[in-house]
């Protein structure tokens, strides 16, 4: 599939004509591109089980933070978590849903998936626009068996508030000094070169025509639309492939529990076979429900997939959730999100 969509429509929004229509509950969500390819499969499932329906706008983890602060829709998501202060100002409640990994992008002739191997510094440099060609020393020095062309380096970057941002540059802030001082990380940033595309799938886009390009996306963005990745030296000097198993190898010291809103941020995490650019995708929802029977249905939904969806995440390259942060995360929300008289939406399941 070259592209995207960028909404799901499950069939209960759009289609009046099937027997339970009238009863079906709508949820409504939006915010971050990262996890879409996995809500849209769970989205798709769900409705042909329950008949309840998934409206979720893939519109970047900004848009999504914006829409549920302002509370237009059931959920927000988004791949940058939101401090526990924040999370206190706004009375939102957060927890993740699966774990992926962000992965550098190229088009380069002749060049295959994995073949080019980058660190976290030529990395950082490349989108400083400190190196231009494609044949520079830096990256002939790691790549020294591969054949890279003179060839001017096109930089492609998100240009709209993005959780898959936050990420990138989060791990270049933590692995390029100067990258830290003169960028930072952050949902949107300043960058000093290079073109902007909207969402993981313009990234892609981009990426797949442009020539001698180089850009970050979601791991499933990368194969769905047949894109070559670069591996990555991690944090302990190894050089690793971004597989479900490097992201879940990133996240093995993660401590979910001990931090607030399951807030982890796993870039640049040790380990020989830790994929740096790894990281949760994560939900919002206020803690005082607009929409009782909505927010109860978008939990029975979370729940669903944390129960069932586990397969067909990891078929799209997602990492499941521990069943142990499952239990931790389902506790919160008996405790945390309740309707307008206090009681809980959602009672404990085994």
């Amino acid at each position: 599939m070259r592209h995207i969509k960028k909404t799901i429509l499950a069939a209960g929004v759009i289609a009046a004509a099937s027997a339970y229509s009238a009863l079906a509950i709508d949820i409504s969500g939006a915010g971050a591109t990262f996890p879409y390819p996995v809500y849209a499969k769970w989205a798709d499932t769900y409705k042909k089980e329950t008949g309840n329906g998934l409206n979720y706008q893939s519109i970047g983890s900004g848009g999504g933070i914006k829409q549920i602060t302002a509370k237009t829709v059931t959920f927000g998501a988004s791949d940058m978590p939101l401090k526990a202060e924040q999370l206190e100002k706004d009375g939102l409640v957060q927890f993740p849903t699966v774990l992926g990994g962000v992965v550098p992008v190229i088009n380069v002739e002749g060049v295959k998936p994995g073949d080019v191997v980058l660190d976290g510094a030529v990395l950082g440099d490349i989108f400083l626009g400190k190196i231009k060609t494609w044949d520079d020393p830096a990256i002939k020095k790691l790549n020294a068996s591969v054949k890279l062309p003179a060839q001017p380096i096109v930089v492609v970057h998100r240009s709209d508030g993005s959780g898959t941002t936050f990420l990138f540059t989060d791990y270049l802030s933590k692995v390029n000094t100067e990258w830290k001082s003169k960028v930072g990380a952050n949902t949107a940033v300043e960058w000093p070169v290079g073109i902007g595309a909207k969402g993981n799938e313009g990234v892609a886009n981009n990426v797949g025509q442009t020539k001698g390009s180089i850009g970050y996306v979601e791991y499933a963005y990368a194969k769905q639309n047949k894109l070559t990745n670069t591996k990555l030296v991690n944090k302990d000097g190894k050089s690793v492939a971004p597989t479900a198993e490097s992201f879940m190898a990133a996240a093995a010291n993660a401590n979910w529990e001990g931090t607030p809103g399951f807030g982890v941020v796993l870039t640049n995490e040790p380990g020989a076979e830790s994929w740096p650019l790894a990281g949760a995708t994560f939900i919002l929802m206020h803690k005082q429900a607009q929409d009782a029977a909505a927010s109860r249905e978008a939990l029975k939904f979370f729940e669903w997939a944390y129960g069932k969806g586990g397969k067909m995440a990891q078929d799209l390259d997602y990492v499941p959730m521990p069943d142990k942060v499952v239990g931790v995360i389902k506790r919160s929300w008996a405790s945390q999100i309740k309707d307008k008289d206090g009681k809980p939406l959602l009672a404990l399941s085994n």
